[in-house]
């Protein structure tokens, strides 16, 4: 077992710099970002300046406010001895190799025997850069390849030269991948290494399709959601990385790869030239290949070189395709279509193909490697052997030999029986079964532990999903040591099943909404209370009711990136299954007392989340808001989350496990304390900051919280306050102005603030 770092050193203060510094602090080390003296009195200056701009990205690069502090700033002359106390340096400097070997020098100088050393570049020989180093020193150097925003991207890619200790690459894979929360592919010191390579070479044969008579928009629908890249559409992806940085990557590769086959693919094309001679950078710059012109997006005119409105697709039958839901099923009949789009998706999709078989040995190893990198690095669905898989093996062998495209000799020794990819690639694997309705189910996880799975559309709270818990901890009660409440979904839950609710409001069924709230009410308690451990393991947006089912759950596993909150007020409503009784709840526990003077200020935050639908930017955030109890575990690796919380459950059943003590005495403030919520309300209505509709539900928001009719501070107990959740709650379902927001938000998939 590999010891964790606990301090690392930063060197340059760059966007990047600043960016990954801030991850290692958001996994808990204490990090010295350091870059060269400004001018003047404070040398700190220039460091200072580059974190405040980091601090105002979006999103944001820490976990909460309070994580920022673990970066200590400080400049190359006052502060260099810094580093001595580190256990890892990571230098992110300019893209200049002489600059790059100094400073590697000046560390030799100075750093532990122990201190592993990383440089994070993508255009640069990692063995080059330490050149000249004692072999200690290269036994303990190594590339680090972060992909940006390193917070939010997976992928870490990580280079060792042929003097790096095996020890040393082990070691930064295991904190990468458990303490980072990375996916860390070992690359080779090969230009551009995995994910940039491949990436790159899909790039530069979109932007050569412009001259085969597609435009800017059919080549985005072909190399976007469509083809499983929701977030790698040709143009648009150059626009957000910078053309000036896409031709400056392409002309340092293309002289760098002399023996690659298919090196003039990378030829910087006369357009992009052009756009860059003319400062039109993409998205920094307000135009690229897209310019957002009185609210309309305009697209270039390779041509003219003037910006016009998007012309309809010639893509044949390309809307229906786009409808399949099953990525493979969809990739099949593109790949099988006769149209334009047919016949673009299978010239591109042969040619990335036969250039990333072509890559291997060169850049990884095996094509699992480069099936995660672009998975991770890219957010494609699935890798390019992935997708040669999808696709049929041996229909994609023909059809690459029938158009002279290259296939390598290891390629052609492949049958269907012998996949180019491994099976543990996607692990999605279904555990065994033990119960389901169609839209949930119970899972075997082992050792007694069952798992609970959402399965509705967007995981959505529906009617099956709660009948089918409720039934699920019948089955509890008699068997099993414990449940966790999971899915390996990107998100846990979207909350409430909108659409459901809608369609009750507009035939009149209210009695039917009542009883399903009286319903979610119990089963929430319930699980509460249950006397055996149930855990909830979550990640992604966890929204509405999905909020409160975690709330009541006593234990909970979270990823890091977990963003979680009471959304109801968004859409016309207030919490209404425990969500305002466990924040009141969880305001009266951290006042130092029960007087109201004590109480209140923590009572007009969680009001004022609440109010404002505020979503945690994290999961340590979570628990600052009171959504995540401090006992939760955070993990920096999500895709753990499931294991762990298994673990918790066996945990919690072999000590003996007991339910939490009930809560008959909750101090709420009376009228007082509803008049100090109002106040806030209409101080927010008065700012601009929320509509006259907004200042309404919070005001029956604050009568809930403080009580209803009650005219001073009393005791009373959760019921009490449940009841008061349902007696606010639907009233508001027969609101216009509610139902407006429920209808644009199902329409539209974003709020509407009437």
């Amino acid at each position: 077992m590999f010891k964790p770092f606990r301090t690392a050193a930063v060197l340059g203060a760059g966007v990047m710099g600043s960016q990954i510094a801030a991850h290692l602090a958001n996994a808990g080390l204490t990090v010295h970002l350091l870059d060269i003296p400004g001018k003047g009195s404070n040398k700190n200056g220039l460091v200072e300046t580059s974190f405040k701009k980091a601090l105002k990205l979006s999103p944001p690069i820490f976990f909460t406010e309070k994580t920022a502090r673990r970066v200590i700033l400080g400049n190359f002359d006052e502060h260099f001895h810094s580093v001595a106390t580190v256990d890892w340096v990571i230098e992110a400097v300019v893209e200049n190799l002489d600059i790059k070997q100094k400073l590697m020098e000046r560390l030799e100088s100075v750093i532990r025997s122990d201190t592993i050393v990383s440089t994070n570049t993508s255009g640069l020989p990692i063995h080059a850069i330490a050149q000249g180093r004692s072999e200690s020193f290269r036994q303990r150097f190594l590339g680090t390849h972060f992909f940006n925003p390193p917070r939010y991207l997976k992928l870490l890619e990580v280079i060792p030269t042929t003097d790096t200790d095996p020890q040393v690459l082990e070691r930064i894979k295991w904190f990468g991948e458990l303490h980072l929360g990375k996916g860390v592919v070992v690359a080779k010191d090969t230009p551009n290494f995995i994910a940039n390579r491949i990436g790159m070479y899909v790039t530069m044969l979109g932007l050569q399709a412009l001259t085969q008579g597609y435009t800017i928009e059919e080549i985005d629908t072909l190399t976007g959601t469509i083809a499983g890249r929701p977030k790698s559409a040709t143009f648009r992806t150059a626009d957000l990385v910078g053309l000036d940085t896409l031709m400056y990557v392409a002309s340092n590769l293309y002289p760098a790869i002399p023996h690659d086959e298919s090196r003039e693919v990378f030829r910087v094309p006369e357009l992009l030239r052009k756009l860059v001679e003319t400062g039109t950078l993409g998205a920094k710059t307000g135009q690229g290949f897209y310019k957002k012109q009185d609210r309309q997006i305009l697209s270039l005119n390779p041509e003219t070189l003037a910006y016009e409105p998007a012309k309809p697709l010639n893509l044949g039958d390309i809307e229906a395709i786009g409808k399949i839901p099953d990525l493979g099923d969809r990739l099949r009949a593109l790949y099988r279509d006769r149209d334009r789009a047919g016949a673009f998706f299978r010239k591109s999709i042969l040619k990335t193909l036969s250039y990333s078989a072509c890559r291997i040995p060169e850049i990884a190893d095996n094509p699992d490697d480069v099936d995660k990198a672009m998975r991770w690095g890219f957010g494609w669905e699935l890798g390019p052997f992935e997708i040669w898989d999808v696709l049929g093996f041996e229909t994609v062998l023909a059809d690459m030999k029938a158009a002279g495209i290259p296939v390598p000799e290891w390629a052609e020794v492949k049958s269907q029986k012998s996949k180019v990819k491994s099976e543990n690639l996607i692990s999605d694997s279904r555990l065994p079964l033990i119960w389901q309705n169609p839209e949930a189910a119970l899972l075997d996880m082992g050792d007694g532990v069952v798992l609970y799975e959402f399965r509705s559309k967007g995981n959505t709270l529906s009617l099956q999903v709660v009948d089918g818990l409720a039934e699920v901890l019948d089955l509890l009660e008699n068997d099993y040591r414990g449940l966790v409440i999971g899915n390996s979904s990107a998100h846990f839950s979207g909350g409430a099943n909108l659409a459901e609710m809608a369609m009750m409001a507009q035939s009149g069924n209210f009695a039917a909404i009542a009883d399903l709230i009286v319903k979610f009410q119990t089963l929430l308690q319930r699980i509460h209370y249950f006397p055996k451990p149930i855990v909830a393991a979550i990640q992604g947006r966890v929204l509405g009711g999905g909020c409160e089912l975690v709330m009541a759950c006593p234990q909970v596993v979270a990823a890091a990136e977990t963003y979680i909150g009471l959304v109801e007020l968004s859409v016309g409503l207030i919490p209404g299954a425990g969500g305002i009784m466990r924040s009141v709840t969880w305001a009266a526990d951290r006042a130092a007392s029960e007087a109201p003077h004590h109480i209140q200020p923590f009572l007009r935050r969680v009001f004022e989340t609440i109010g404002m639908a505020k979503v945690s930017n994290s999961a340590a955030e979570a628990q600052e808001l009171g959504f995540l109890p401090a006992t939760a575990k955070i993990l920096m690796n999500g895709d753990r989350r499931l294991e762990v919380a298994k673990e918790e459950v066996l945990c919690s059943d072999r000590a003996g496990y007991a339910p939490p003590p009930e809560r008959n005495a909750i101090m709420v403030l009376g009228r007082p304390g509803r008049a100090m919520l109002d106040y806030a309300a209409d101080t927010l209505y008065r700012g601009g900051f929320i509509s006259e509709y907004d200042r309404y539900l919070a005001n029956r928001l604050a009568y809930v919280m403080a009580g209803g009719e009650l005219s001073a501070p009393a005791l009373v107990d959760e019921n009490y306050l449940l009841q008061l959740e349902r007696e606010a709650f639907l009233p508001l379902l027969s609101q216009p102005k509610t139902q407006e927001r429920i209808a644009h938000t199902l329409k539209h998939k974003k709020p509407l603030r009437n």
